[in-house]
């Protein structure tokens, strides 16, 4: 596999954080359901859910 410059990788943008996050090695397989850009953003994504369903 070729090396990518870090310009080069794909990127996404956080709905939590509003922030553009870029492609990690770790993501490789599951690039593609990777939503948020850290676990604080995903807890907090789902603490929103859930104060906004009980509401």
């Amino acid at each position: 596999m070729k090396m990518r410059k870090k310009y080069e990788l794909p990127t996404k943008i956080c709905p939590v954080c509003g922030r553009p996050f870029v492609w990690r090695k770790k993501w490789e397989r599951d690039w593609d359901n990777v939503i948020y850009c850290s676990d604080r953003c995903r807890n907090t994504a789902k603490h929103q859910k859930s104060t906004s369903q009980s509401a």
